[in-house]
């Protein structure tokens, strides 16, 4: 069985033309953000019609929903404006409190009017044509694992982020011109080596894991595992004079499953409002700001 080179890829497309006036305020943004309703439901269901629509026929392929700690993930990432993989992403826990492992898709071009969810989506699928599920491979010198990731069976969360960068995508083509940036985190991740993508059958829904399944166009919905979580952040607290007044006696040291990365300056906190020791706290807020 061919092996998958990579765990998360990338996906340049460069479009020729007159760009938009660059912006100097690294906080302008006129793409819509992680909270829009709409964005959203377009990433969601762009991935979801592909997912229940491969061949050959799927028979576990997981119902894939909105993750807001991805989303977060994503959008930390994205703004950094470089076309590279998030260098977290291998690190158990470090790009998300729940999920160990986290795959990513990233798509960049120019100008920033270009960029919607399905053209950018659209080309990572195409790479359909460049895979084969008999082989478990790419074509020679072909890439296909931004498909094989958006129809992993067993990813079932995503979250995904867009962000406008004024002085370009680093490591592109046209890292001199304003561009735009596209990045969706998955999990679990998909793309495991020698393992296919999903499990091929005419019975969909057939071989869905766990009790409460629900077939839905094709794919195995469950309203348990599907539900909408949502994250806490706590502000930077220097803890080591002792805790600040009126709260709780934070620890000072993280338990390892909480050194989150968000988008913003709060480090993750769990439902018992453990506090990230501060200096992993400072990290957090240069690693989300620099």
């Amino acid at each position: 069985m061919g092996q998958l080179l990579l765990q998360v890829l990338l996906w340049a497309v460069i479009f020729l033309g007159s760009s938009v006036p660059n912006i100097e305020s690294s906080e302008y943004n006129p793409f819509p953000g992680i909270t829009d309703k709409k964005f959203i439901d377009d990433c969601v269901r762009i991935h979801n019609d592909n997912r229940s629509s491969v061949n050959p026929p799927a028979r576990n392929m997981l119902y894939m929903t909105w993750d807001e700690g991805l989303a977060i993930t994503a959008r930390a990432w994205a703004r950094h404006c470089d076309f590279q993989h998030n260098i977290y992403l291998k690190e158990v826990r470090r790009v998300h409190p729940v999920f160990s492992s986290v795959g990513e898709n990233i798509w960049a071009g120019y100008p920033p009017s270009t960029f919607s969810v399905m053209r950018a989506m659209d080309l990572w699928v195409k790479e359909v044509n460049d895979y084969s599920y008999q082989s478990n491979a790419c074509k020679p010198g072909k890439m296909c694992g931004h498909y094989t990731q958006v129809v992993w069976a067993t990813s079932y969360k995503v979250g995904c982020a867009v962000q406008i960068c004024p002085n370009g995508v680093d490591r592109t083509s046209f890292s001199d011109k304003e561009g735009a940036i596209f990045v969706c985190n998955y999990a679990e991740a998909g793309n495991v080596v020698e393992m296919l993508p999903y499990q091929n059958g005419l019975e969909e829904c057939s071989s869905c894991e766990g009790a409460n399944n629900q077939c839905q166009a094709k794919l195995c919905h469950n309203p348990k595992r599907d539900e909408q979580k949502t994250f806490t952040f706590l502000t930077c607290v220097q803890v080591t004079d002792g805790p600040p007044a009126g709260t709780p006696p934070w620890p000072t040291v993280a338990p390892a499953a909480w050194p989150y990365w968000p988008s913003d300056p709060w480090p993750f906190s769990s439902p018992l409002s453990p506090h990230l020791e501060y200096t992993d706290c400072t990290q957090a807020y240069f690693f989300t700001n620099s």
